[in-house]
């Protein structure tokens, strides 16, 4: 593979991290913050829609032998409410901490 050149940049103020026999630029930039919460809410949504849905099929799945899928549902609902909770506590404390003023 050939050295390629980046014109258009300084390198001496990009970063380059070089993994195996390639070499790669780092982007300055910050990260995002995302704490998960909206995720977690969204994803345990939509586990609740999916149980709500097929509550009424209950009759097929038992049928079908198929009630697992109502009970994973309701379990990921259950689980998501869990993890709700944590990232919402999670990123509580992590913005109580921003506020504080560092302590001498």
């Amino acid at each position: 593979m050939d050295e390629r050149e980046y014109p258009e940049q300084p390198l001496e103020e990009v970063q380059v991290r070089k993994i195996g026999n390639r070499k790669y630029i780092v982007a300055d930039v910050e990260p995002l913050d995302v704490d998960g919460t909206r995720t977690v809410a969204v994803g345990t949504l939509m586990w609740l829609v999916a149980f709500l849905a097929l509550l009424p099929f209950y009759g097929w799945l038992e049928q079908h032998d198929k009630t697992w899928w109502l009970w994973t549902c309701l379990a990921g609902f259950g689980l998501g409410v869990i993890g709700w909770d944590y990232c919402r506590r999670r990123r509580n404390r992590h913005e109580e901490s921003d506020e504080r003023p560092p302590s001498r």
